[in-house]
C-alpha cells in the first residue's frame, strides 16, 4: 500500500482539519487574551476592595473615638 497515493477526499479532509485547527488556535489565543484581561481586572477589584475595607475600618475607629468622647446621657 502506498501512503502517498491518497484520494482527493482525503485532501479535502486534511484541508478541513487544517482550517479547524487554525480556528481552534485563534479561539485559544482570544481566550488567553480575555483571561489575562480578567486577571488584571480581578487584581484591580481586589485592590479596591482592600482599600475600601481599610477606609471602613478607619471610619469605624474614628466613630468609636467620637462616641467615647461624648458625655453620657443623664437620666431625667
Amino acid at each position: 500500500m502506498n501512503f502517498f497515493n491518497y484520494s482527493g477526499a482525503m485532501d479535502t479532509d486534511l484541508k478541513s482539519l487544517e482550517e479547524r485547527v487554525a480556528k481552534l488556535i485563534g479561539v485559544c489565543s482570544a481566550l488567553r487574551d480575555e483571561n489575562q484581561h480578567l486577571r488584571s481586572e480581578l487584581h484591580k477589584v481586589a485592590q479596591d476592595s482592600s482599600r475600601l475595607k481599610n477606609n471602613m475600618l478607619q471610619a469605624s475607629q474614628q466613630l468609636e473615638e467620637l462616641l467615647v468622647g461624648l458625655p453620657e446621657e443623664q437620666p431625667k
